[in-house]
């Protein structure tokens, strides 16, 4: 291909890739309110509503590595075909739940459902983005915007996913709506197929374990701050906030609304991240700074809060509201920063390895975020969860403050 094609190719791959991410997530968005919603309508605790999604976040941690692995061996495009193909079929298992079955069938087999469909996602999550840096090129200006809007566009349309389990819940029930987004699902599956070249993102795969999760050392911090980062957010977004919301008189629409809202300005937030960093030619001089300082000042947010709800400030649910917006505009830089050092630390041969190795971390945090959402919701309500959230993240930063300045020198190929 000549270099005046070359740009081209690699936009038409981007905009394909983040189109089907895309639909993926805003199928992903509304399962999430389908399930909490569905089943806390049915009377479930709190703890057993976060329990129904740990699987879910378990299975991640392996479908990273692997999928990081297996889109380095065969692929990018196959990998999110595949990820594609196994969400559709965690949605069929899931419509499958009967009414007439007893609670702990149903709870088990709503598990075990979550637990493909959690494969499915970071299958899905760790192919596209790998996709950016297979695209973007080397220009390390192009690969923050194009991650940036990739992140933050996909994070928006999660938000209009769990305004959309909602509706779809009212309007079709909750076997009805799998069976929608199953179809749906299906023609993306399709239109992936025919469209992206199949060999994308090929490389020489590690041969052992040790050489797939033995990474430099800027990867390894990045990816501890990244656990944290997400068990913060998830230790309060998944059971906390929600049944606090709706414990205060608020309806389930309301509740999903604002739990749309605020993902959906978190993703817009997250695309224009890079007009609120400084650049610098290298990439990591400036890049690395701002993540320090942005996880100092999110740390503080939930510290505030939860000092404001125990002190009985009121209304406590508009506080709390406020509070969670300002959260989310300081995590939504977090994010994106962190998104794009792992792009840029990230060698160029392996890039879906590293990436999928980043995103188990990812799936870390958030499954001990979603455990200890129902856990210490239950113990000691919103106060205990926010409390957790700023532990979380003040670790977050002190691993950040060791992230060096520099890329590591390639190392040479093993004989």
């Amino acid at each position: 291909m000549s270099d005046s094609t070359a740009p081209t190719a690699g936009l038409r791959n981007y905009l394909i890739v983040t189109s089907a991410y895309w639909s993926f997530t805003l199928t992903d968005g509304a399962l999430r309110m389908l399930v909490l919603m569905h089943f806390f309508r049915l009377g479930y605790s709190p703890f057993t509503l976060a329990f129904l999604f740990l699987l879910y976040e378990a299975a991640g941690v392996v479908a990273n590595l692997v999928g990081g692995w297996l889109a380095t061996r065969f692929g990018i495009a196959r990998m999110l075909a595949v990820g594609l193909t196994t969400q559709i079929t965690g949605f069929l298992l899931l419509s499958a739940v009967s009414p007439g079955w007893s609670a702990a069938l149903s709870v088990a087999w709503v598990v075990v459902a979550q637990g493909v469909c959690g494969v499915a996602k970071d299958l899905t999550k760790t192919a596209s983005k790998s996709a950016i840096k297979a695209t973007a090129g080397e220009a390390s200006g192009q690969l923050f915007r194009w991650v940036a809007w990739f992140t933050g566009s996909k994070n928006a349309m999660k938000g209009v996913g769990f305004f959309a389990g909602g509706v779809l819940l009212d309007a079709l029930g909750f076997s009805g709506s799998l069976w929608l987004m199953a179809g749906w699902l299906a023609l993306v599956l399709a239109a992936v197929l025919l469209s992206l070249p199949p060999m994308m993102g090929k490389a020489k795969a590690s041969r052992s374990f040790r050489e797939l999760v033995g990474k430099q050392r800027a990867i390894n911090l990045l990816a501890g701050a990244r656990v944290f980062l997400f068990g913060a957010r998830d230790v309060w977004f998944v059971v906390g906030v929600p049944v606090f919301l709706y414990s205060q008189g608020w309806s389930f629409t309301m509740v999903g609304t604002f739990m749309a809202c605020w993902t959906i300005v978190y993703g817009l937030v997250q695309a224009g991240a890079p007009k609120l960093i400084r650049r610098s030619d290298d990439g990591l001089a400036a890049e690395v700074p701002a993540a320090r300082l942005w996880s100092m000042l999110l740390a503080a947010v939930p510290a505030l809060l939860a000092a404001a709800v125990v002190f009985g400030l009121q209304p406590v649910e508009w506080i709390v509201v406020a509070g969670l917006g300002v959260f989310g505009i300081a995590f939504a830089v977090n994010s994106s920063v962190h998104s794009y050092l792992i792009l840029a630390y990230a060698g160029s041969e392996k890039a879906a390895e590293d990436v999928g190795f980043y995103y188990a971390a990812n799936a870390l945090g958030r499954f001990f975020g979603t455990l200890l959402s129902g856990l210490l919701y239950q113990w000691g309500g919103l106060p205990l969860s926010l409390a957790g959230s700023a532990a979380m993240l003040l670790a977050c930063w002190l691993i950040t403050m060791a992230l060096p300045l520099q890329r590591a020198e390639p190392q040479p190929a093993q004989a």
